[in-house]
């Protein structure tokens, strides 16, 4: 199926632009052989612009771990090297 138009197709069949660009994704539309712009669904363009949390605030964000946790470390020996 198409991803790019040009903008006289794209005018010509916007319910076609428009329902490829909420099955398939986003459409690209042409004009004099160049990108213009880009048709995407509400769902993609929510997405891509919704305000991503620092890495500050995701690391403060993360789940906490019990006072009583402990790590249990791998008992492997380091392999040896030759030189």
């Amino acid at each position: 199926m198409n991803t790019s138009w040009k903008l006289q197709d794209a005018k010509a069949k916007f319910s076609q632009v428009v329902e490829n660009a909420l099955k398939m994704g986003p459409q690209y539309v042409t004009r004099r052989g160049r990108e213009a712009v880009v048709v995407l669904s509400v769902k993609e363009y929510q997405k891509i612009t919704t305000p991503k949390p620092t890495l500050k605030e995701f690391l403060l964000n993360c789940p906490k771990m019990d006072d009583g946790f402990e790590f249990e470390r791998q008992k492997d020996y380091p392999r040896d090297v030759e030189f």
